[in-house]
């Protein structure tokens, strides 16, 4: 093979690569669809899983948001999520939030600043690592924060009724015009599907490892 044809290969390869690397990661959950289970490490220490909810009876769903320490935009929304949890939790919704994020490439996420962030903002719900990335995959987050709101079936499975941003005011808090998770978790409890099922994620793009 001569170096020209050689080359053109090698390019070829490269670039089949980084689409199906690409593509990989576009893939995630659908709204209707199934949702991932998970088995992460909280910053307690202990193991969270979906199956810690799906057999607990007062679980109607789960509001599962990607998030880190360092972003931005994660900071302006971590009060939000705090309230989230405390309004929603008693109804059957609580909140679990992951930390996708490879430390090395930004160290305020690694679970020692995870576990003083937690402490620092008052989380009252469990705060995971995602250490090798699959669940992030799983359920196609590109952002922190990216929120996924779950319903749990009648079999303690759980389908995903909505996926995006958590209101449309990243800024402020006091200038939201529209709640999403509010309005979808409100549609859901009352038998509906949320007006909007899904919207566009605003903040960070999550750290993959090389």
């Amino acid at each position: 093979m001569n170096m020209k044809k050689f080359t053109t290969l090698l390019s070829l390869v490269i670039l089949a690569a980084f689409f199906s690397y690409h593509y990989a990661q576009a893939q995630g959950v659908t709204v209707g669809g199934p949702a991932v289970d998970f088995n992460l490490k909280n910053i307690d220490g202990k193991m969270v899983g979906l199956s810690d909810y799906a057999s607990d009876a007062n679980v109607k769903g789960v509001l599962v948001v990607f998030t880190c320490n360092h972003c931005p935009y994660s900071k302006l929304y971590e009060d939000r999520i705090v309230e989230l949890d405390q309004a929603y939790k008693s109804e059957g919704f609580p909140v679990v939030a992951i930390n996708p994020n490879d430390p090395n490439a930004y160290p305020e996420d690694d679970f020692n600043n995870m576990i003083k962030r937690a402490k620092k903002k008052g989380f009252t719900f469990p705060y995971l690592v995602d250490e090798t990335q699959e669940i992030a995959r799983g359920y196609g987050a590109t952002r922190t924060p990216h929120a996924f709101l779950l319903t749990k079936g009648s079999e303690g499975d759980f389908e995903v009724a909505y996926i995006g941003a958590i209101d449309d005011n990243a800024r402020s808090s006091d200038d939201v015009e529209e709640a999403y998770i509010e309005d979808a978790i409100a549609a859901v409890m009352n038998g509906a599907t949320p007006e909007k099922e899904t919207t566009k994620a605003i903040g960070c793009s999550i750290k993959w490892k090389k």
